[in-house]
């Protein structure tokens, strides 16, 4: 296989811009593939280094990387920054696909894309937007000259400030807390104790149990399943169906023996036609 461009697709291209939004509706018009699409379309990247075909497993997995980006909020990063480090690492999984192994090109992809988005916050650690409007930017760039030492204001430093500054209180007070941030290790140091360990920023990346590819499978195959449901619903016959969903599909759930006594059978029979179909219903669903 000759080799391929790093970039599969131009940044500018895959860059969600300003306007998030519109970038979030515009890669949701491409279709998801499935695993006969992907397969086929990542065999021509695999063995003819058809860019094409490279282009459009980028374009559909797109949505995927949104998801991810969406998981790291709150460290004070652009999502759309995490959203175009995300698609770095997506191009680069893609280049590296190996349709034989036999796993879909999202769980593979996964490990390529998190590892840009770490990469990309532990660049970013501690640029923090410290001033974003003006007054913020005034305040910032005042607030040392005004204190006259080094610990905490008082209030009636604080009033002082805010009044000469043309800003709030709150507004001093979280500006002195941020100005007060101190730098901390990614990991936890080899000499510290177990109190410091806790703190470490490693341990507040992700959630154990929330990892973004295992929330698309779930809601991918709860999806499906309901689909399935559905369908083998429709293929019960009347009684059947509906002994099942007074039973099981509502709120208010029928006894057996009312369901007896409105079909004019014993509650055994009714007991033993539940059973039937839900048989059936679990054999359609695992298909």
């Amino acid at each position: 296989m000759t080799t391929m461009n790093t970039n599969v697709l131009a940044l500018d291209a895959l860059a969600p811009g300003r306007d998030l939004d519109a970038y979030v509706q515009t890669i949701s018009a491409f279709p998801v593939l499935s695993a006969d699409e992907e397969k086929a379309l990542a065999e021509r990247f695999y063995y003819e280094n058809d860019l094409e075909a490279a282009r459009q497993l980028v374009l559909a997995h797109l949505r995927f990387v949104v998801h991810l980006a969406r998981s790291y909020r709150g460290y004070g990063l652009p999502e759309a920054d995490l959203i175009q480090e995300g698609n770095v690492g997506l191009m680069k999984a893609v280049k590296r696909f190996n349709p034989e192994v036999g796993v879909r090109l999202v769980s593979f992809a996964v490990h390529w894309i998190k590892a840009e988005m770490h990469e990309f916050i532990l660049r970013n650690w501690r640029i923090v937007k410290v001033a974003t409007t003006k007054a913020q930017r005034k305040l910032f760039f005042n607030l040392r000259s005004s204190k006259k030492r080094l610990a905490w204001l008082t209030r009636e430093e604080t009033r002082a400030v805010a009044e000469e500054l043309g800003v709030s209180e709150q507004e001093v007070t979280r500006m002195e807390g941020r100005l007060a941030a101190s730098d901390v290790t990614f990991e936890t140091p080899a000499d510290g104790d177990d109190e410091v360990a806790g703190t470490a920023p490693i341990h507040y990346l992700e959630a154990p149990g929330a990892d973004p590819a295992d929330l698309v499978e779930g809601d991918d195959w709860q999806s499906d399943s309901s689909e399935k449901l559905h369908v083998a619903l429709t293929g019960l016959d009347e009684r059947s169906r509906d002994v099942i969903q007074r039973r099981w599909l509502t709120d208010d759930k029928t006894t057996l023996q009312d369901l007896a006594d409105e079909y004019g059978v014993s509650a055994e029979r009714i007991r033993q036609i539940e059973k039937s179909a839900m048989k059936k219903l679990k054999l359609a669903i695992a298909a």
